[in-house]
């Protein structure tokens, strides 16, 4: 039952986005990965990549966090929407979807900065849910 729900919550999530999108073709790409998740404590990421006309830049990040215990290597990826300046990237981020976890699968979650960029991250490791931390997500091309 719970995974029928699961899955019902992230139709309804998918099918927001798609709305929100109308659409449109995502200008960019995001992956993200880290490793060692303690006990309760939970991470707030640091490193990942931007892919964006054809070139990868680092970013950095800092406020998003995984609820999940004894994790060792966590990855996402994911869309980026609305990104018509490199430098537009660079923000705070704050939810604008509901999150939700697949069932059996990763999490989902969307966000948005003050430039109007989306994203929308999906975890590839098995049964994670993605937090926003209190002040949100802030993501940068590094220097």
């Amino acid at each position: 039952m719970n995974r029928i729900v699961g899955l019902m919550m992230v139709g309804l999530l998918a099918a927001t986005l798609n709305l929100a999108r109308a659409a449109s073709t995502p200008d960019a790409t995001i992956s993200l990965s880290a490793d060692s998740v303690a006990a309760g404590i939970g991470i707030s990421w640091g490193s990942g990549s931007l892919t964006y006309k054809g070139k990868t830049y680092p970013i950095s990040v800092d406020g998003l966090s995984v609820g999940d215990a004894g994790i060792s290597k966590i990855t996402a990826s994911g869309k980026v929407y609305g990104l018509n300046k490199l430098e537009d990237f660079n923000g705070n981020y704050a939810g604008v979807a509901a999150g939700a976890t697949v069932g059996g699968g990763g999490g989902v979650t969307a966000m948005q900065n003050q430039n109007g960029v989306r994203v929308e991250l999906v975890t590839t490791t098995q049964g994670l849910k993605f937090a926003l931390g209190a002040n949100g997500v802030n993501m940068k091309i590094k220097q």
